[in-house]
């Protein structure tokens, strides 16, 4: 991202709101919605300027300078608009202190998406000017073509044997649609069938009318046919080791809904519950695993695993001692060994398969997934989880909790 000078931020600020700059006197009121708006609509960057836009807080609308107090709980509840789940894909954006005229403000700079159309709370906001406002359907037309030329991530790469005939409509319309678009915008009728498969990525922009791998994975009939490796296989194994007797193996298939559902059925079935009459006069049961944490492991192997050139399904292997979670594609982006699991700390590799999951409900906010895991884990008993990363695969090992 590109740094300004203080002259830099200085000149912007005089210049006043335009449609690359927003200007907040604090976070009071509505100001943090507008804000979210703001981002929302320089990530979509409807006049292609290709540059970043700046959101300024502590700086009223006639460009006098108030001397807020920046403070680390400020930063952090501007950072945190990037993975609330609220505006998706996740923007690209950054927050940073600066004093001008000897006065503290904060600074939000948003760069522009690689895969609009960007959405706040399933609206499209767009910036004209200093005029904010959601996108008519024309807009959405103009930030689909977008797509067309930009360095777009893989889950939007269009997938050229596909067609929408391979895609399940009826799941579109009735379960997907409705969550990731407004009421009022569905309401308005304006769009066809296919101009909302467009944008919303399931359908690649053009005449062709080709599906996307977000399209196939999401709404696909039969997506393995298109991605190979796009199923997650779980074994159930009565000992420690791969050698040991096999109680359950399961190749489990189908669009991320109906596979996330099957294995949370197969994680379900398998956490028995331990029965102690010992230690009390009145019946204790308890479960092998938090299911909650298992959850979020998992999900956050089908979010963040490669679905690009490897036919590796995710393993879940579930043993006596312990439950080892396999999935293609190493850390990504700024995430490293080190740093991995830090809360609030995410990068995307798929981030449209990460909004459709949001829309879907699988995911709440981003970027807390594992931590989540490490507090329910901990809560119940267990060590917390293992992390083996490089670059071409990360392994989850969850330990079974010891018993006292």
């Amino acid at each position: 991202m590109p740094d300004f000078t203080d002259k830099e931020l200085l000149q912007i600020v005089e210049f006043g709101e335009a449609d690359r700059v927003e200007l907040k006197e604090s976070l009071s009121g509505s100001a943090t919605e507008r804000i979210r708006e703001a981002v929302c609509a320089f990530a979509n960057d409807l006049p292609r300027h290709q540059k970043p836009g700046l959101v300024f807080v502590g700086v009223r609308d006639d460009k006098t300078i108030t001397g807020l107090s920046v403070t680390d709980e400020l930063l952090q509840q501007l950072a945190d608009m990037k993975t609330d789940g609220n505006i998706v894909p996740p923007p690209s954006l950054n927050v940073e202190k600066r004093v001008l005229q000897g006065k503290e403000i904060a600074v939000v700079t948003v760069q522009p998406s690689d895969s609009p159309p960007v959405r706040f709370r399933g609206a499209i906001y767009i910036r004209t000017g200093p005029r904010r406002g959601i996108a008519t359907a024309q807009d959405e037309r103009i930030l689909n073509e977008k797509r067309r030329y930009g360095d777009v991530p893989f889950d939007l790469h269009p997938i050229l044997a596909s067609g929408i005939s391979n895609l399940n409509l009826a799941r579109f319309e009735n379960e997907y649609l409705p969550q990731a678009v407004t009421a009022e915008i569905l309401e308005a009728n304006d769009r066809t069938s296919e101009e909302r498969l467009v944008a919303t990525k399931m359908i690649a922009p053009g005449d062709e009318r080709i599906a996307t791998v977000l399209g196939v994975l999401v709404i696909g009939r039969n997506p393995q046919d298109f991605l190979p490796g796009a199923y997650v296989q779980f074994l159930r194994i009565d000992g420690n080791a791969l050698t040991d007797n096999i109680l359950d193996s399961e190749e489990i298939r189908g669009a991320i809904p109906e596979l996330l559902r099957r294995l949370d059925e197969k994680l379900i079935a398998h956490n028995r519950t331990a029965v102690d009459f010992t230690t009390s006069v009145l019946e204790q049961r308890t479960e092998l695993y938090p299911i909650p944490a298992l959850q979020q492991i998992t999900r956050n192997a089908v979010m963040h695993r490669t679905y690009e050139a490897t036919h590796a399904p995710i393993r879940v292997s579930w043993f006596n001692d312990r439950i080892e979670v396999f999935s293609p594609g190493g850390a990504f982006g700024v995430i490293t060994e080190a740093n991995f699991g830090q809360p609030g700390l995410t990068d995307y590799r798929n981030p449209n398969l990460a909004e459709a999951m949001k829309n879907l409900g699988y995911v709440q906010r981003f970027g807390v997934g594992i931590p989540t895991a490490k507090r329910l884990l901990t809560e119940a008993g267990h060590s917390e989880p293992e992390f083996k990363i490089n670059d071409n695969y990360v392994v989850v090992t969850i330990k079974a909790a010891q018993k006292s």
